[in-house]
């Protein structure tokens, strides 16, 4: 009996390895549309800061429940720090403030969609490969793609301007160099006390900001629900699934899921909010996610022998 029971709970745990993905793919496109439901009723960086004082108060919780053990060496807490401010403070406030100054979900997700391209040239750089033909085709892709959406939007409305731009390339160049920090400093340590002192970080960095804003919150259902998912399922599940994954895979491997987060958000918000799809959006998705996966797999192919 002890087989049995010990066989279906290893094949539940490859069911559920193999699913962490998709699982991440889906929680991390929601991310953008939680953004355009709750930034009516409340300014970017407030709303940031109610979401990391929850969040933290719910792992401590949990740790206190479980017991769930506190890095040992002072240097992981000071590199988890880093990513803290680089993956939620840097990240998650350019995405929020872009939202609010009106771009559409949609767009943002796939600027930020972006990143394993990022990620695919600054490791072949790291390792002293060049950067191939291959590679220039997919960043060439991609970046036409990118254009190819943003470009009927210029000057039309506030969604693209300079402002919002700087914002959402703030956010892109912010989880990308978290994402390679944590990869190449952090070590394995328990998810829960991992993201209390990465969430602690960034409600550091964002708490002074977060004065300059004058704004007043509306409470609402649709507020409190934003709120909710924000701390239940994005920080809590998403957060913590992306700090696993990039524990368990390469960063290239892990990025190059973050490609298919642009076209889910962007399903997602023609559903919700009726945001149009028209074919240079799909054609510019496409090219963007080609070039994408050009880049990974030109960067994850193992080098030539030499003879």
């Amino acid at each position: 009996m002890s087989g049995a029971h010990g066989g279906s709970g290893q094949g539940m745990t490859s069911v559920w390895l193999r699913a962490m993905p998709v699982v991440f793919v889906l929680i991390w496109s929601t991310g953008f549309i939680v953004a355009k439901f709750g930034l009516p009723y409340a300014p970017p960086l407030t709303f940031l800061v109610i979401r990391y004082v929850l969040s933290i108060l719910c792992f401590l919780v949990w740790i206190q429940l479980s017991g769930a053990a506190w890095p040992t060496r002072r240097s992981q807490w000071w590199h988890l720090a880093a990513t803290g401010l680089l993956m939620h403070a840097g990240y998650l406030s350019g995405v929020w403030v872009a939202v609010k100054a009106g771009m559409g979900s949609g767009l943002i997700a796939l600027i930020v969609g972006l990143q394993p391209v990022l990620t695919a040239l600054w490791v072949s750089q790291w390792v002293g490969q060049k950067i191939t033909r291959l590679q220039w085709l997919g960043l060439t892709l991609g970046l036409g793609g990118l254009l190819l959406v943003v470009w009927r939007k210029l000057g039309v409305g506030t969604e693209v301007s300079g402002f919002t731009l700087a914002a959402a390339v703030f956010a892109l160049l912010s989880i990308t160099a978290g994402t390679l920090y944590q990869k190449n400093f952090v070590k394995a340590n328990d998810v829960r006390t991992a993201n209390v002192i990465q969430l602690s970080a960034a409600l550091f960095l964002t708490l002074p900001l977060m004065l300059l804003e004058t704004e007043s919150i509306i409470w609402n259902a649709e507020f409190i629900g934003a709120m909710a998912w924000s701390v239940l399922v994005l920080t809590l599940g998403g957060s913590s699934l992306l700090y696993l994954l990039l524990q368990r895979g390469a960063a290239m491997a892990v990025t190059s899921l973050l490609y298919l987060v642009p076209p889910t958000t962007a399903l997602m918000a023609w559903v919700l909010f009726g945001e149009s799809i028209t074919v240079a959006t799909i054609v510019g998705t496409v090219l963007t996610a080609l070039g994408v996966s050009l880049v990974v797999r030109a960067s994850s192919a193992p080098a030539p022998k030499v003879t």
